[in-house]
């Protein structure tokens, strides 16, 4: 085995078992193709490149041989490299991701033109409807050009999956890496969540004393971006209200911002009414000021703040949509696995949920910010399972569980 391929799998196994067949066109974003062949594979994928001969003289074959393990594929000959790529053949690639992908690649696709190694993948690939994902990367005054638009507009009619690219600096650039590798898992997963409306709180509220000053809590919103991003993977559409939020939520989430936790009311009554399941994972505050100062309040007195109930979204989610698959997470502190279970089942009795995370913030690991956490997922019939593990790992679980009260559930109503 190729020494590079030490790294398969290093970081999780998304893409485990799965080829990808990379593909380089002549932008010079092509630098940023060893970055990408590597996360492809610290996540689990073996990756094949196919250079074009405009992207091999910005960058060699050599460094990509060594990026993947696998020689690179920049020209076609007798070998019909692209129909053992992406032939009907029973060791084809599962996905073929185009990154960087120039205009001119973009328009022969959309033309059905293959004169190149990389146009021809492409061909067979959608003859062999094996998902092809392309991501452009041009001057951003060609990627407005209508005549690019209507081209991608063509790939988008046929399947193709566009990853819009960021614009920056007068230029259509390459997203996050970590993106584009998403939509390479998305595009290989079940998409047991096609059609399904799901809509996801995250982070914590805040609520203000004066203009400058708040009542918070450490809630980072890592738990709800990986539900949020575990049902976007399973081909949901997914909708997160946040409030403050310590990691980037993904482009391809629909976000919308908040500040109170009665602003995190409002957008889920407003939006919970057309989705198909709810997921309450945000640090929404149990309180509100009463009266909030004007301007900023002096610090060289005592104050008095008066703080009263908030509205609690859990309570009403039911109500709105009496059909919605709720998912509760309840945070408790300092308690033992009996009385935490306790805490949860009389939480979801009274919300009527499809099921509840719970878990002790007070455990090592297990608190806000962490990567991990610990907790109990309890199901409507009562079955309990503890499971100590990533929050990535506790994302799939849960939307597990939902899937197998979904049964006989009409999503995308």
């Amino acid at each position: 085995m190729h020494s590079s391929k030490h790294i398969i799998g290093s970081k999780n196994n998304e893409l485990s078992g799965k080829k990808i067949c990379l593909c380089i066109t002549g932008s010079v974003a092509a630098v940023r193709s060893v970055e990408l062949a590597r996360e492809l594979m610290r996540r689990g994928a073996e990756v094949f490149c196919v250079m074009s001969e405009a992207a091999s003289r910005l960058i060699g074959p050599d460094l990509m041989h060594w990026a993947t393990g696998n020689p690179v594929v920049c020209g076609l000959t007798g070998e019909c490299e692209h129909i053992s790529l992406c032939g009907e053949v029973p060791e084809k690639v599962d996905a073929v991701l185009i990154a960087p992908c120039t205009a001119n690649t973009i328009g022969k696709i959309a033309c059905g033109i293959d004169d190149t190694s990389v146009t021809t993948v492409a061909s067979t690939a959608l003859g062999s409807k094996i998902p092809i994902i392309v991501v452009p990367a041009m001057h951003a005054s060609i990627y407005a050009n209508p005549f690019v638009a209507e081209n991608i507009g063509r790939l988008k009619k046929n399947g193709i999956i566009v990853v819009e690219p960021h614009i920056s600096d007068g230029k259509a650039k390459l997203p996050e890496t970590g993106e584009i590798v998403d939509e390479c898992v998305r595009a290989t997963r079940t998409h047991d969540l096609e059609g399904a409306k799901v809509l996801v709180t995250a982070g914590a509220t805040r609520e203000f004393i004066d203009d400058i000053r708040f009542i918070s809590n450490p809630g980072t919103g890592r738990m709800g971006i990986a539900i949020a991003r575990e049902a976007w993977l399973r081909g949901a559409d997914v909708t997160v209200v946040a409030g403050h939020v310590e990691i980037p939520i993904p482009r391809y989430l629909n976000a919308v911002y908040v500040e109170s936790v009665h602003e995190m009311f409002n957008e889920v009554k407003k939006r919970a009414p057309e989705v198909d399941i709810v997921v309450l994972s945000a640090s929404a505050g149990d309180f509100v000021v009463e009266k909030r100062f004007g301007g900023k309040a002096c610090s060289e007195r005592k104050i008095c703040l008066e703080l009263t109930p908030a509205p609690k979204i859990s309570n009403e989610i039911k109500k709105w949509n009496p059909k919605a698959k709720l998912i509760l997470f309840k945070a408790e502190s300092g308690v033992g696995d009996a009385e935490l279970l306790h805490i949860a089942k009389k939480k979801m009795e009274e919300c009527a949920a499809d099921l509840i995370v719970a878990n002790d913030v007070k455990r090592e690991g297990a608190g806000f910010g962490s990567e991990t956490n610990e907790v109990l997922l309890i199901q409507k019939d009562g079955r309990t399972e503890k499971m100590r593990a990533l929050k990535t790992e506790i994302a799939k679980k849960a939307i597990e569980y939902v899937l197998v009260g979904l049964h006989g559930f009409a999503v995308g109503r």
